[in-house]
């Protein structure tokens, strides 16, 4: 697996500074934050934008935020070095290098309709005991499934949704 050499400094600064979790639950954030504001997204992606109003609108979100200083000096980093416009990939790399470093396996369960939570954390200790490390389960509804699952672990998937069942028949009455 690897990783980009930002993710893995950020990482690293991370741990010197003993922040390690703080910075993680500030990383997944401000991904979602990429994710959901449009304007946020656009002006960090945006490389016109001139390094000073980049570095003043960090500052303002670092403060109104209340970021940890050492995340806020690597994203004021990353704007010197004219790479702002990478920081989703490089938080997303980071948030998989520190689940990484910990054993931890990321996997995605989707599903046709709105699970329990125990359900969900049937799910997760059935993994658990598959793979034998603790797992990151990133899970979200997809209506469009019709009904079922799909679970994703690394290159593993297994997928039982209607659609899919519906695209294999379709798939076998095309060879006939």
């Amino acid at each position: 697996m690897s990783f980009n050499t930002y993710s893995q400094a950020l990482y690293e600064l991370s741990i010197e500074t003993n922040s390690i979790d703080e910075i993680q639950d500030q990383a997944k954030s401000i991904k979602k934050a990429l994710e959901s504001i449009k304007e946020f997204n656009a002006f960090i992606k945006n490389p016109l934008f001139k390094q000073e109003d980049q570095t003043k609108m960090l500052n303002a979100f670092v403060e109104e935020f209340n970021l940890n200083p050492m995340l806020g000096k690597f994203l004021k980093f990353l704007v010197s070095k004219r790479r702002l416009f990478y920081l989703d990939k490089i938080l997303k790399d980071f948030i998989l290098y520190c689940s990484f470093k910990r054993g931890e396996i990321e996997a995605k369960l989707i599903s046709a309709k709105d699970l329990k939570e125990d359900e969900v954390n049937n799910i997760k200790n059935d993994l658990f005991a598959k793979f034998g490390s603790k797992i990151n389960l990133n899970y979200k509804v997809d209506k469009d499934l019709i009904s079922g699952l799909i679970i994703q672990v690394g290159s593993i998937m297994i997928d039982n949704s209607m659609k899919n069942k519906l695209k294999q028949i379709k798939s076998q009455m095309i060879e006939v």
